[in-house]
């Protein structure tokens, strides 16, 4: 097993890591930038949800703030949201339903902060990294944080005293609870080819072994799934459901503290998108050299691998709108059938088979490369047409799959054709 870390400072003796006094200050530089590109993002992507729908639907979408683009729209919503009257329902338990928006754009804000989105930069103090926090248990922390959120999206439907509000609080515990897990399980099959849990390594070990997600198709669609989910996107928006909810947890809430639930999740898929990225496609690396791995590093090289993590990233925000205006909604109960008897079992089955052929080549002597890679993939697209193509076929991942046979809906249909009501019996 290659030790990537130890790799990468033995090719940069001359590079060491900056001081103290001059981490500190690019750490305050990086969590500036960072952070407001990551909220100016998570604003146009209001414009771009409404530009890609209208784009689909065959219609113009905003074009009256701003100039024809309609590039001023989220600067409108956000002036709007502060100038609306806060309201507080007389039932609502008043300390929790205002802690509650907090408790759902905290986390949604935090996990940006481990993930890696350049290669390191050389300056003349030494060797920046470019991630907020590079933590040696980077990937474990987005799982611990982000999984807070719920937290605020329950509390906010019980603190409303408003039953819409809770049956959309209470979807969103259980569908985040069922895909939690699955999404956790999908990602050891990554750790066991990097054999460590910081993202930095994830990313090297990609640019030497192939990106995961020809290695990993099937934990990658796990990922892929489990993300629409712990977003509440569709078609697993549940726990808002407008034709049955209202406006779900947030049916009571208004002005500011409304914006606080929609900024989490676009602040969510943004993380969701860029966790995506650095663990199936090989992150910020740029294909066809490893100078942006091992060095010698330089600022134009940086500065190149930064665009292609956003390209990157940019791509999954699209992949994420266009599946909301295509898809419809899954049922309640296809979605907690989904979670538990399909993905739980795969991603169980899947961390098996990869263990085991993880441990076999290991065992035979084939070093992480070329070969090992190969091998991988083979067995990769083996199991994807089993699963695919042999044991699904389409009818468990089908937003329209029911339990009942052909033979069963014919009779059903049938006897709907002999009814009185068909025959224009009853006006």
């Amino acid at each position: 097993m290659i030790n990537f870390p130890a790799l990468l400072q033995a090719a940069n003796p001359q590079l060491p890591p900056a001081g103290d006094g001059v981490f500190v200050i690019f750490t305050l530089i990086k969590l500036v930038i960072v952070f407001s590109i990551y909220m100016v993002s998570a604003a146009l992507l209001t414009l771009a949800e409404r530009k890609i729908s209208a784009w689909i639907q065959g219609r113009h979408g905003p074009n009256r703030v701003g100039g024809r683009g309609g590039w001023l729209q989220p600067a409108a919503d956000g002036v709007k949201s502060f100038m609306k009257e806060e309201t507080y329902p007389a039932a609502a338990y008043k300390p929790i339903f205002i802690l509650a928006p907090v408790l759902a754009f905290i986390p949604a804000m935090t996990t940006i902060a481990v993930i890696p989105f350049g290669a390191p930069l050389p300056t003349r103090w030494g060797l920046i990294p470019m991630i907020v926090a590079d933590l040696p248990v980077g990937f474990l922390f987005v799982l611990a944080i982000s999984s807070l959120g719920v937290y605020g999206i329950v509390l906010a439907g019980w603190s409303s005293n408003n039953k819409y509000a809770l049956l959309g609080g209470l979807r969103s515990s259980a569908q985040m609870i069922s895909y939690e897990i699955s999404m956790g399980m999908s990602t050891i099959p990554v750790l066991l080819l990097a054999g460590n849990v910081t993202l930095s390594t994830i990313v090297t070990q990609q640019a030497y072994g192939g990106w995961n997600v020809v290695n990993l198709t099937i934990a990658f669609f796990i990922f892929l799934v489990a993300a629409f989910a712990e977003t509440n996107r569709l078609p697993f928006d549940l726990p808002e459901a407008e034709s049955e909810l209202v406006a779900g947890y947030h049916t009571e809430y208004s002005a500011m503290k409304f914006s606080l639930f929609p900024i989490s999740e676009y602040c969510n898929m943004v993380t969701a998108s860029a966790l995506m990225v650095t663990l199936f496609f090989g992150g910020w690396d740029v294909p066809f050299t490893g100078r942006d791995n091992i060095g010698p590093f330089s600022g134009w090289l940086t500065l190149l691998s930064i665009v292609i993590f956003l390209l990157k990233t940019a791509f999954f925000l699209f992949f994420y709108i266009w599946v909301r205006w295509t898809l419809p909604r899954f049922r309640y109960d296809q979605l907690m059938s989904l979670g538990w008897r399909f993905m739980l079992p795969l991603s169980l089955a899947y961390i098996v088979i990869i263990a085991t052929a993880v441990l076999i080549l290991d065992s035979a002597g084939i070093h992480r490369g070329a070969m090992y890679s190969s091998i991988l993939g083979v067995l990769n697209m083996a199991l994807v047409v089993i699963v695919f193509a042999i044991l699904d076929r389409g009818r468990i991942i089908s937003p329209a799959y029911g339990r009942a046979r052909a033979d069963q809906i014919a009779k059903l249909r049938a006897a709907s054709a002999r009814s009185p009501l068909s025959a224009g019996a009853i006006d």
